[in-house]
Protein backbone atom coordinates (compact mmCIF):
# COMPACT_ATOMS: atom_id res chain seq x y z
CA UNK A 1 0.00 0.00 0.00
CA UNK A 2 1.25 3.36 -0.68
CA UNK A 3 2.35 5.98 1.67
CA UNK A 4 -0.30 8.35 0.80
CA UNK A 5 -3.37 5.97 1.11
CA UNK A 6 -1.73 4.64 4.50
CA UNK A 7 -2.31 8.28 5.21
CA UNK A 8 -5.51 8.70 4.54
CA UNK A 9 -6.24 5.69 6.36
CA UNK A 10 -4.78 6.74 9.80
CA UNK A 11 -6.42 10.51 9.31
CA UNK A 12 -9.90 8.61 8.54
CA UNK A 13 -9.12 6.23 12.03
CA UNK A 14 -8.16 9.55 13.82
CA UNK A 15 -11.02 11.30 12.74
CA UNK A 16 -13.93 8.38 14.02
CA UNK A 17 -11.53 6.92 16.70
CA UNK A 18 -12.76 3.08 15.45
CA UNK A 19 -10.85 1.27 13.01
CA UNK A 20 -14.47 -1.01 12.26
CA UNK A 21 -16.03 2.89 11.41
CA UNK A 22 -13.02 4.01 9.40
CA UNK A 23 -13.21 0.99 7.56
CA UNK A 24 -16.56 1.97 6.28
CA UNK A 25 -16.27 5.44 5.52
CA UNK A 26 -13.33 4.01 2.84
CA UNK A 27 -14.69 0.97 1.85
CA UNK A 28 -12.37 -1.59 3.43
CA UNK A 29 -12.59 -4.40 5.25
CA UNK A 30 -11.33 -4.09 9.19
CA UNK A 31 -8.57 -6.31 9.12
CA UNK A 32 -7.59 -4.31 6.30
CA UNK A 33 -7.40 -0.72 8.19
CA UNK A 34 -5.59 -2.76 10.60
CA UNK A 35 -2.99 -4.24 8.61
CA UNK A 36 -2.57 -0.62 7.25
CA UNK A 37 -1.90 0.76 9.71
CA UNK A 38 0.48 -1.40 11.88
CA UNK A 39 2.69 -1.59 8.26
CA UNK A 40 2.91 2.77 8.99
CA UNK A 41 3.55 2.36 12.27
CA UNK A 42 6.40 -0.03 11.85
CA UNK A 43 7.80 2.22 8.76
CA UNK A 44 7.64 5.51 10.98
CA UNK A 45 8.83 3.52 13.71
CA UNK A 46 6.43 5.00 16.63
CA UNK A 47 3.04 4.11 17.46
CA UNK A 48 -0.24 5.94 16.77
CA UNK A 49 -2.88 4.71 18.56
CA UNK A 50 -3.20 3.41 21.74
CA UNK A 51 -6.08 0.63 21.21
CA UNK A 52 -7.84 -1.15 23.81
CA UNK A 53 -11.02 -3.64 23.70
CA UNK A 54 -13.33 -0.67 24.11
CA UNK A 55 -11.54 2.57 22.95
CA UNK A 56 -9.25 4.08 20.12
CA UNK A 57 -7.09 6.87 21.46
CA UNK A 58 -4.10 8.67 19.45
CA UNK A 59 -0.65 8.89 21.30
CA UNK A 60 1.23 11.96 21.42
CA UNK A 61 3.23 11.16 18.70
CA UNK A 62 0.09 10.09 16.45
CA UNK A 63 -1.65 13.25 17.14
CA UNK A 64 1.54 14.94 15.53
CA UNK A 65 1.62 12.94 12.59
CA UNK A 66 -2.28 13.09 11.93
CA UNK A 67 -2.24 16.67 12.04
CA UNK A 68 0.29 16.75 9.65
CA UNK A 69 -0.90 13.94 7.71
CA UNK A 70 -4.41 16.12 7.07
CA UNK A 71 -2.62 19.37 6.23
CA UNK A 72 -0.57 16.71 3.20
CA UNK A 73 -3.84 15.20 2.01
CA UNK A 74 -5.24 18.64 1.75
CA UNK A 75 -2.38 20.47 -0.15
CA UNK A 76 -2.19 17.02 -2.17
CA UNK A 77 -6.53 17.44 -3.17
CA UNK A 78 -5.41 21.00 -4.10
CA UNK A 79 -2.98 20.28 -6.44
CA UNK A 80 -4.40 17.73 -8.27
CA UNK A 81 -7.19 20.35 -8.47
CA UNK A 82 -4.62 22.75 -10.24
CA UNK A 83 -2.89 19.91 -12.01
CA UNK A 84 -7.07 19.41 -13.39
CA UNK A 85 -7.22 22.68 -14.65
CA UNK A 86 -9.97 22.94 -11.42
CA UNK A 87 -7.82 25.68 -9.26
CA UNK A 88 -10.27 27.37 -7.09
CA UNK A 89 -13.01 25.23 -7.68
CA UNK A 90 -15.14 23.52 -4.84
CA UNK A 91 -16.85 20.33 -5.59
CA UNK A 92 -18.48 17.59 -3.59
CA UNK A 93 -21.24 17.20 -1.48
CA UNK A 94 -21.53 19.28 1.68
CA UNK A 95 -23.60 18.01 4.72
CA UNK A 96 -25.32 20.42 7.30
CA UNK A 97 -26.79 19.97 10.58
CA UNK A 98 -29.12 22.68 12.53
CA UNK A 99 -32.06 22.61 14.99
CA UNK A 100 -35.40 22.27 12.54
CA UNK A 101 -36.73 26.00 13.15
CA UNK A 102 -33.02 27.67 12.75
CA UNK A 103 -32.61 25.78 9.73
CA UNK A 104 -34.93 26.53 8.20
CA UNK A 105 -34.91 30.28 8.91
CA UNK A 106 -31.46 31.07 8.82
CA UNK A 107 -29.07 28.17 7.10
CA UNK A 108 -31.32 27.31 4.36
CA UNK A 109 -31.03 30.67 3.02
CA UNK A 110 -27.12 30.61 3.35
CA UNK A 111 -27.06 27.38 1.89
CA UNK A 112 -28.92 28.29 -1.18
CA UNK A 113 -26.89 31.23 -1.68
CA UNK A 114 -23.18 29.10 -1.32
CA UNK A 115 -24.90 26.66 -3.95
CA UNK A 116 -25.39 29.46 -6.21
CA UNK A 117 -21.89 30.89 -5.76
CA UNK A 118 -20.20 27.18 -5.93
CA UNK A 119 -22.40 25.58 -9.06
CA UNK A 120 -20.33 22.11 -8.88
CA UNK A 121 -21.27 21.57 -5.49
CA UNK A 122 -24.62 19.50 -4.49
CA UNK A 123 -25.36 20.16 -0.32
CA UNK A 124 -27.93 17.94 2.01
CA UNK A 125 -29.41 18.96 5.53
CA UNK A 126 -30.20 17.19 8.90
CA UNK A 127 -32.39 19.58 10.49
CA UNK A 128 -33.54 18.07 13.62
CA UNK A 129 -33.86 18.85 17.26
CA UNK A 130 -31.41 16.38 18.88
CA UNK A 131 -27.64 16.50 19.36
CA UNK A 132 -25.85 14.83 16.23
CA UNK A 133 -22.39 13.18 15.86
CA UNK A 134 -20.34 14.84 13.15
CA UNK A 135 -18.18 11.85 12.26
CA UNK A 136 -20.92 9.37 13.02
CA UNK A 137 -23.33 11.27 10.89
CA UNK A 138 -20.93 12.04 7.97
CA UNK A 139 -21.92 15.60 8.66
CA UNK A 140 -19.34 18.47 7.39
CA UNK A 141 -20.55 21.42 9.68
CA UNK A 142 -22.69 22.09 12.92
CA UNK A 143 -24.67 25.56 13.85
CA UNK A 144 -25.03 24.44 17.48
CA UNK A 145 -27.17 26.55 20.30
CA UNK A 146 -25.88 26.35 23.82
CA UNK A 147 -22.59 25.70 25.43
CA UNK A 148 -20.39 23.08 23.66
CA UNK A 149 -18.68 20.23 25.07
CA UNK A 150 -15.07 19.94 25.08
CA UNK A 151 -14.22 18.17 21.86
CA UNK A 152 -11.25 17.89 18.98
CA UNK A 153 -13.87 19.73 17.19
CA UNK A 154 -13.40 23.40 15.74
CA UNK A 155 -15.99 26.06 17.10
CA UNK A 156 -16.67 29.52 15.79
CA UNK A 157 -18.71 31.74 17.86
CA UNK A 158 -21.35 33.55 15.72
CA UNK A 159 -23.18 35.18 18.44
CA UNK A 160 -25.76 34.62 20.94
CA UNK A 161 -29.78 33.92 21.70
CA UNK A 162 -32.29 35.03 24.60
CA UNK A 163 -34.47 32.15 26.09
CA UNK A 164 -37.54 34.13 26.86
CA UNK A 165 -41.38 33.65 28.02
CA UNK A 166 -43.86 35.16 25.82
CA UNK A 167 -47.60 35.09 25.07
CA UNK A 168 -50.01 37.18 22.97
CA UNK A 169 -51.38 40.75 24.04
CA UNK A 170 -54.96 39.14 24.27
CA UNK A 171 -54.03 36.66 26.35
CA UNK A 172 -52.56 39.63 29.10
CA UNK A 173 -55.26 41.43 28.49
CA UNK A 174 -57.59 37.85 30.11
CA UNK A 175 -54.66 36.86 32.49
CA UNK A 176 -52.28 39.58 33.54
CA UNK A 177 -49.07 39.56 33.09
CA UNK A 178 -46.58 37.65 35.65
CA UNK A 179 -44.50 39.41 37.81
CA UNK A 180 -42.14 37.06 38.78
CA UNK A 181 -41.20 33.43 37.86
CA UNK A 182 -43.29 32.20 40.64
CA UNK A 183 -46.20 33.99 38.94
CA UNK A 184 -45.94 31.31 36.33
CA UNK A 185 -47.36 28.93 38.25
CA UNK A 186 -50.75 30.64 38.26
CA UNK A 187 -50.87 30.47 33.87
CA UNK A 188 -51.79 28.11 30.86
CA UNK A 189 -47.91 26.42 30.00
CA UNK A 190 -47.66 25.26 26.50
CA UNK A 191 -44.38 23.55 26.30
CA UNK A 192 -42.14 21.80 23.44
CA UNK A 193 -40.88 18.27 25.03
CA UNK A 194 -38.19 17.69 22.69
CA UNK A 195 -36.27 21.19 23.19
CA UNK A 196 -37.10 21.79 26.95
CA UNK A 197 -38.34 18.10 28.36
CA UNK A 198 -37.45 18.99 32.14
CA UNK A 199 -40.81 20.96 34.22
CA UNK A 200 -38.07 22.67 35.93
CA UNK A 201 -37.61 26.35 34.33
CA UNK A 202 -34.34 28.53 35.30
CA UNK A 203 -33.75 32.03 35.74
CA UNK A 204 -31.30 34.43 36.48
CA UNK A 205 -29.49 34.14 39.69
CA UNK A 206 -30.55 30.29 39.46
CA UNK A 207 -34.12 30.66 40.74
CA UNK A 208 -36.27 27.88 39.69
CA UNK A 209 -39.66 26.83 39.15
CA UNK A 210 -41.38 23.48 38.44
CA UNK A 211 -44.08 24.02 36.66
CA UNK A 212 -47.07 21.62 35.07
CA UNK A 213 -47.47 22.55 31.47
CA UNK A 214 -51.27 22.15 30.08
CA UNK A 215 -49.90 21.49 27.00
CA UNK A 216 -47.29 19.48 25.95
CA UNK A 217 -46.34 19.38 22.03
CA UNK A 218 -43.61 17.52 20.48
CA UNK A 219 -42.59 20.63 17.88
CA UNK A 220 -41.26 23.80 18.68
CA UNK A 221 -43.39 25.09 16.18
CA UNK A 222 -46.76 24.23 18.19
CA UNK A 223 -46.57 26.12 21.70
CA UNK A 224 -45.56 29.02 19.49
CA UNK A 225 -48.88 28.88 17.64
CA UNK A 226 -50.59 27.95 20.78
CA UNK A 227 -49.14 31.57 22.26
CA UNK A 228 -49.71 33.57 19.12
CA UNK A 229 -53.61 32.69 19.18
CA UNK A 230 -53.75 33.60 22.94
CA UNK A 231 -54.25 30.28 24.44
CA UNK A 232 -51.17 30.55 26.98
CA UNK A 233 -47.24 31.13 27.40
CA UNK A 234 -44.93 29.20 25.80
CA UNK A 235 -40.51 29.86 26.74
CA UNK A 236 -38.32 29.14 23.73
CA UNK A 237 -35.72 30.80 21.77
CA UNK A 238 -35.44 34.39 21.24
CA UNK A 239 -35.08 34.18 17.48
CA UNK A 240 -37.60 31.72 17.03
CA UNK A 241 -40.81 34.39 17.55
CA UNK A 242 -38.87 37.50 15.87
CA UNK A 243 -40.96 38.26 13.35
CA UNK A 244 -44.46 38.12 16.05
CA UNK A 245 -42.23 40.17 18.12
CA UNK A 246 -41.69 42.83 15.32
CA UNK A 247 -45.84 42.90 14.77
CA UNK A 248 -46.38 43.14 18.23
CA UNK A 249 -48.42 39.65 17.66
CA UNK A 250 -46.51 38.45 20.66
CA UNK A 251 -45.01 40.42 23.61
CA UNK A 252 -42.00 39.23 26.29
CA UNK A 253 -42.55 38.81 30.03
CA UNK A 254 -40.12 38.57 32.93
CA UNK A 255 -37.09 39.74 30.54
CA UNK A 256 -35.82 40.76 33.93
CA UNK A 257 -35.38 37.57 34.97
CA UNK A 258 -33.92 35.80 32.06
CA UNK A 259 -31.08 33.46 31.64
CA UNK A 260 -27.28 35.10 30.68
CA UNK A 261 -27.74 34.20 26.95
CA UNK A 262 -26.85 31.24 25.45
CA UNK A 263 -24.12 30.79 22.49
CA UNK A 264 -24.12 30.17 18.75
CA UNK A 265 -21.34 28.32 17.31
CA UNK A 266 -20.35 26.90 13.74
CA UNK A 267 -18.87 23.57 14.33
CA UNK A 268 -16.70 21.36 12.34
CA UNK A 269 -14.06 19.10 12.53
CA UNK A 270 -10.31 18.97 11.04
CA UNK A 271 -9.56 22.83 11.60
CA UNK A 272 -7.33 25.00 9.40
CA UNK A 273 -7.10 21.51 7.37
CA UNK A 274 -10.52 20.97 6.75
CA UNK A 275 -11.51 20.44 2.87
CA UNK A 276 -12.03 23.24 0.83
CA UNK A 277 -16.07 22.52 0.52
CA UNK A 278 -15.98 22.91 4.17
CA UNK A 279 -13.85 26.20 4.61
CA UNK A 280 -15.60 28.26 1.65
CA UNK A 281 -18.99 27.57 3.75
CA UNK A 282 -17.95 28.25 7.07
CA UNK A 283 -16.54 31.70 5.98
CA UNK A 284 -19.60 32.41 3.94
CA UNK A 285 -21.93 31.59 7.00
CA UNK A 286 -19.73 33.11 10.00
CA UNK A 287 -19.99 36.44 8.07
CA UNK A 288 -23.70 35.88 7.62
CA UNK A 289 -24.51 34.38 10.66
CA UNK A 290 -22.46 37.25 12.53
CA UNK A 291 -24.27 39.95 10.99
CA UNK A 292 -28.01 38.66 11.83
CA UNK A 293 -29.39 40.75 13.38
CA UNK A 294 -30.93 38.72 15.85
CA UNK A 295 -28.10 36.70 17.11
CA UNK A 296 -26.99 40.03 19.36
Amino acid sequence: MDRWQAMRIVAKVAETMSFAKAARHLNMSPPAVTRAVAALETTIGARLFTRTSRSVRLTEAGSRYVEECRRILVEIAEAEAAAAGHTGMVTGTLSVTASVLFGRLHVLPILTDYLDAYPAMTARTLFVDRPVNLVEEGIDVAIRIGHLPDSSLTALRVGTVRRVVCGAPSYFARHGIPKSPADLKAHRIAVSTGSWPSPEWRFRNDERVTLHPTLECNTNEAPIDAALAGWGLTRVLHYQIAPALADGRLQIVLGEYEEPRLPVHVVFPEGRDAAMKVRTFVELAVGRLRGNGVLN
